[in-house]
């Protein structure tokens, strides 16, 4: 979903760190595409974590989700 959301897709890389009880997913995009990605009062951020949290509670796994720029 991400890529679609940023002009640079082919920088867009993510990373997974499992924790006992989470899985950590960090989200690196360009410098340019960070605010896209973020969107208005972090807006599309948070639906991006909101449909983690659902395929979380489908797979009985916590996730979080952390946007960097690379």
């Amino acid at each position: 979903m991400a890529t679609a959301l940023v002009d640079q897709p082919d920088k867009v890389r993510v990373e997974a760190e499992t924790f006992e009880t989470e899985t950590v997913l960090r989200l690196y995009v360009a410098t340019d595409d960070l605010g896209k990605l973020i969107g208005k009062q972090g807006r599309t951020a948070r639906s991006l974590r909101t449909i983690l949290g659902a395929a979380g509670s489908k797979l009985q796994q916590r996730f979080s989700l952390d946007v960097q720029s690379e």
